[in-house]
């Protein structure tokens, strides 16, 4: 009985053992946390009692069963698995006997499919030599089934001359122009040159009749037309007949245009019967009936504006440029009434006039090109070229109506060393001509100072002179077709304007030494003008369209080192590219209005001295005065600010006198208001003079300038009210402020504030501590 006690003990041991062992190794328990497990499974199991072992038994039967457990689950899953994994084998198995026999199989086809081949190769052999001899014959057959064709329109085209049957010729020759286009992608060379010959040999020979027969019935119709156009009052007895020729001939000649288009095209294609297009033009060639009527015009250019000839002057390019307008102006009836209306029926989205301007530009164009390298170093003749230029741009474009979707001449001021000549020359012009203008001796009077009407600005002459040499730069690069070089003459016109200001800034510095002089007043005009019209520039289409176009491309040389936020604000149109120049004008202007009121205010302080020290204390009351009237002692002061606006109103211009003397009126209301009236003590009737001198002389001299003057002396103004009050009431408002002073808590209901007060005897500037100083200086108190 021990023993089997003691074996169970042990058992039962070694079993807790075994749990707590395997538990350590399941769950990676640590030594620590081992050792808490132990005692919770005793506690838990064997309860408090230790030493019993009544629960042994108990334990030992609960393993058992747990035993038992975990050994029917092991089975039975050991059981279900084989099953499974023996069909997984037998499917493996046989996937891999299938592969193999596949295997197998292909083994076989492929070295039967090798044998085939080998026996196969010499006749795929044999028939791949049949078939590129068939493909080298049948490309052979093509070649000459071309060759054939082209001799067979050839022929055509020769039966047809010979029959007189130009509408066929011309049918053969669009046929063979045809089959130019469709071997374009061929690389047989020799049979598209024999082509290309072939078509221009035919294309030449109808055309050369066409344009003999055309040019004849052309000299019948008086073409040329070299001078005005005389109204024919009775027409010729063939006219009709004439005209008949007309329109058949210029149907076939456009009939004729797609080959003469594609010879054209040709690079070997020799045209010097033709005038040449410009190489800036993307339009199409011109039509060959215009191509014809241009002929006579061309010889006559190339004769008289070329070689040794008097009328080739490089000096007189309006010669040429004149010439070329006046075959335009005078041919256009003709073209209107003749060629026009055979055009329209013939389907031909082509306007004669346009036509033969495009003919007649290429000229110029070409000629200008020459004259242009040849004059960059003669400054004189460069500008003068350049002036004809822009002069004949705007009369072909405004008189002629030649379209802006065509190039004239401006393009070819655009070549970068022409351009750069321009705006070399264009800059160094306006220099000499602000030098010029400011050494004239009328620089700083104004051309139109005896008409009031048009004299507001008061703007001397160097100044309107200058912006009209803006102006007139402007108007030059206007109708450049090149934004970018439109924005290095608006950076030059910029530079100049700032230039400009310096110089004004030197000349004003000189005169500073009086500054109510004439021509100082001149230099302000001029500031404020510039001013005005650079504001006026602001808000310009053609400056608002070039502040985008600068935006866009990021040009450096126009907007300088701006940030992110200055570029934003242009590209909103919040700012603008004079903002800069406007804000130094505006400082300018600012310093020399200064200047000048500081010279104005000196002379009226040096005036008012005796007025600052008349005897205001001992002065008489009103009622002791018959009739009140100016003080002696402020006669100068008044004259002198008399005289003053009299003389700023002549010599100022609207704006700036306005500025003007309301800046005088707050100078003099600060001065007065400090050195006369806080700086004396007043009587009643010293109170009562100043109100006189003030409301009934000094306030009327500024009344011819606005309706209420007194506005723009707050000061002044209020103080009379305060030095006039009667005695109570001026006591009633010292103890009001007095108390105001004191108290710093909520006024009691019903009583006013001090600045309501105030506001009730028409006292709004001053403050409250301010009205009690003016009041001690009254010396009519009660018990004084």
């Amino acid at each position: 009985m021990a023993a089997s006690t003691s074996a169970g003990q042990t058992r039962t041991k070694d079993t807790s053992s075994a749990s707590v062992l395997s538990k350590e190794q399941d769950s990676d328990v640590f030594p620590g946390e081992l050792q808490d497990y132990v005692v919770d499974f005793l506690e838990t199991e064997v309860l408090s009692d230790l030493k019993s072992l009544k629960h042994v038994g108990y334990l030992l039967d609960k393993l058992k069963k747990e035993n038992i457990e975990l050994e029917e689950q092991v089975l039975s899953v050991s059981d279900s698995v084989p099953p499974k994994v023996f069909a997984a084998l037998s499917a493996a198995e046989e996937a891999r006997c299938s592969l193999e026999d596949l295997m197998q199989r292909e083994q076989v086809i492929s070295d039967e499919l090798q044998q085939h081949l080998q026996k196969a190769q010499p006749y795929m052999d044999n028939f791949g030599q049949a078939l590129n001899q068939v493909d080298i014959i049948e490309r052979h057959m093509k070649y000459l089934r071309c060759l054939q064709y082209i001799e067979e329109l050839s022929s055509a085209v020769q039966q047809c001359l010979m029959t007189n049957s130009v509408w066929e010729a011309i049918k053969a020759v669009d046929n063979m122009a045809a089959l130019v286009a469709g071997l374009n992608e061929s690389r047989c060379s020799h049979l598209q040159n024999f082509l290309r010959e072939t078509l221009h040999f035919w294309h030449k020979i109808i055309k050369d009749r066409l344009a003999s027969d055309f040019e004849k019935v052309l000299t019948q119709l008086h073409w040329p037309i070299l001078s005005p156009p005389a109204q024919s009052l009775t027409p010729t007895a063939n006219s009709q007949e004439i005209h008949s020729q007309l329109e058949v001939l210029v149907s076939q000649l456009l009939a004729l245009q797609t080959s003469d288009d594609i010879i054209s095209q040709s690079p070997s294609a020799s045209r010097s019967d033709a005038p040449s297009a410009s190489p800036q033009s993307q339009a199409p060639p011109l039509c060959l009936p215009i191509q014809i009527m241009l002929l006579p015009l061309s010889r006559r250019f190339r004769y008289h504006f070329y070689g040794n000839r008097q009328t080739n002057s490089l000096s007189k390019p309006e010669w040429y440029l004149t010439q070329v307008l006046m075959w335009m102006t005078y041919s256009s009836t003709f073209l209107e009434e003749k060629i026009q209306p055979i055009l329209d029926r013939a389907s031909a989205t082509i306007k004669a006039r346009v036509e033969l301007c495009r003919g007649l530009l290429s000229l110029v164009q070409d000629k200008v090109a020459v004259d242009a390298s040849r004059l960059l170093y003669d400054d004189g003749l460069f500008c003068h070229l350049v002036e004809e230029v822009l002069q004949f741009e705007k009369e072909l474009r405004t008189q002629q109506l030649y379209p802006a979707a065509l190039p004239g001449l401006l393009h070819l001021l655009l070549d970068d060393a022409v351009l750069q000549k321009w705006l070399t020359m264009e800059k160094k012009m306006a220099v000499e001509k602000v030098d010029a203008m400011l050494s004239a001796e009328g620089a700083w009077t104004s051309q139109y100072k005896d008409i009031s009407d048009m004299d507001e600005l008061k703007a001397p002459d160097c100044a309107e002179t200058f912006m009209t040499l803006l102006q007139v730069i402007t108007d030059r690069y206007r109708a450049l077709p090149c934004p970018s070089a439109q924005l290095k003459f608006l950076e030059l016109q910029r530079e100049l304007v700032d230039d400009f200001r310096i110089r004004l800034t030197q000349v004003m510095k000189e005169e500073s030494r009086c500054p109510m002089g004439v021509r100082y007043c001149a230099i302000l005009n001029a500031v404020n003008y510039i001013s005005t019209i650079l504001g006026d520039w602001e808000d310009n289409v053609f400056f608002l369209q070039l502040q985008q176009t600068a935006v866009s491309l990021g040009e450096e040389a126009v907007l300088g080192n701006l940030g992110v936020m200055e570029i934003g604000r242009l590209a909103s149109l919040e700012g603008s590219l004079f903002e800069g120049l406007l804000a130094l004008l505006d400082r300018l202007k600012a310093d020399m209005m200064g200047r000048l009121l500081d010279g104005i205010m000196r002379e009226i302080s040096e005036k008012a001295k005796p007025y600052c020290q008349d005897r205001w204390l001992s002065l008489p009351s009103q009622q002791d005065q018959s009739i009140m009237s100016l003080s002696s002692s402020a006669c100068p002061m008044m004259l002198c600010v008399r005289d003053r606006l009299l003389n700023l109103h002549q010599v100022l211009s609207v704006t700036l006198f306005q500025l003007a003397w309301q800046g005088l009126a707050e100078r003099l209301d600060n001065f007065l208001y400090q050195d006369v009236i806080l700086s004396n003590h007043f009587s009643d009737g010293g109170a009562a003079q100043l109100h006189f001198d003030m409301t009934r002389n000094l306030f009327p001299l500024f009344g011819h300038y606005c309706k209420r003057p007194e506005n723009f002396f707050k000061h002044v103004k209020e103080a009379c009210i305060i030095l006039c009050l009667n005695v109570g009431s001026a006591i009633l408002l010292r103890d009001l402020l007095k108390e105001s002073e004191e108290e710093t808590g909520d006024w009691k209901s019903g009583d006013p504030s001090p600045e309501s007060a105030l506001n009730e005897l028409g006292v709004y500037c001053l403050a409250s501590c301010d009205v009690l100083i003016l009041l001690n200086l009254r010396a009519s108190w009660p018990g004084q």
